[in-house]
């Protein structure tokens, strides 16, 4: 009678094939990960911009899991040569980003880091066929503020004269220019945070995830619910805009800027991803009968 092997046995020829370079590599990954993920959790994910940072992470380590079932065959630890000279670059930059403090670099850093030595460990093949999990952990740590700003301030611009633009349909005395929008005696900035612009990356991963995991077998389909995400995630927005807005002139700057602040930006996020959720169960049956007539046609060509 032949037994499937247990997970110790499984460990053990897993540990088998690597060799004293690579348990060297993950030891020092650990090192480098623990302080690195403490200084993140501090300083990203306690504010709205990262607050999707634990949720990314668990879910993330999840799939991973979920993935190496298939990937594991695949395993096969690669050359160190190529991974010791990317170390021997990657390592100071992250030294440098820790001492400095930069969030964002140090997070990325130890990413790239990760990568390197995951490539060491497990080879080329079995990365690839968790590409997915590996992508999506990347949105654990902040993006750059340069490029937040890059994207960010055109987006807030927008808002603001969309809500300007649809307040002023209804004779409110409301004017501003670029971010600053005044109603009545009140002054008020478009901030990124006021604005709901940084749920747009919590909004993606979350989405992402979810597509990934209900439509992974059809890329086509699962593009196409990518493209909105940014148009559901700016008009949910524009909503909040004109929620801040309207609280401020009708109940004070007190009001707008407490609870109902937050409230309402978690309102806002949760509509935007149940539109995403909406949106596919309306989308895939009239994609399914476009693609069936677009079969049948050819068949009958």
């Amino acid at each position: 009678m032949s037994l499937k092997p247990g997970v110790s046995e499984t460990a053990g020829r897993w540990f088998s094939m690597l060799n004293w370079q690579s348990l060297i590599l993950i030891l020092g990954l650990l090192a480098f990960c623990v302080p690195t993920m403490k200084f993140v959790s501090q300083q990203s994910w306690a504010g709205e911009e990262g607050a999707h940072g634990p949720i990314v992470l668990a879910t993330g380590l999840w799939l991973l899991v979920r993935e190496w079932q298939e990937a594991r065959q695949f395993a096969k630890p690669a050359p160190m040569g190529i991974a010791w000279m990317l170390l021997a670059v990657l390592v100071p930059l992250q030294i440098f980003a820790r001492i400095t403090q930069i969030v964002e670099l140090e997070g990325y850093f130890m990413y790239f880091t990760l990568l390197v030595i995951l490539y060491a460990v497990i080879g080329l093949e079995a990365m690839r066929k968790l590409w997915f999990p590996l992508f999506y952990i990347a949105f654990i740590f902040p993006p750059p503020e340069s490029l937040v700003a890059l994207v960010t301030v055109p987006m807030k611009i927008w808002l603001s004269k969309a809500a300007i633009g649809f307040l002023q349909l209804f004779n409110y005395p409301i004017g501003g220019e670029g971010v600053t929008i005044y109603i009545g005696q009140y002054e008020l900035l478009v901030a990124a945070a006021c604005s709901g612009i940084n749920s747009i990356v919590s909004l993606s991963a979350i989405s992402l995830f979810y597509i990934y995991m209900r439509h992974r077998a059809n890329w086509l389909y699962s593009a196409l619910l990518v493209l909105l995400i940014v148009p559901v995630a700016l008009i949910a927005n524009f909503f909040r805009v004109l929620i801040l807005i309207l609280l401020t002139y009708h109940a004070g700057e007190a009001a707008a800027q407490g609870f109902l602040h937050n409230f309402a930006g978690i309102a806002m996020f949760a509509i935007a991803l149940i539109t995403i959720f909406a949106a596919d169960e309306v989308l895939k049956p009239l994609w399914d009968r476009v693609r069936a007539n677009s079969r049948s046609r050819h068949d009958n060509a």
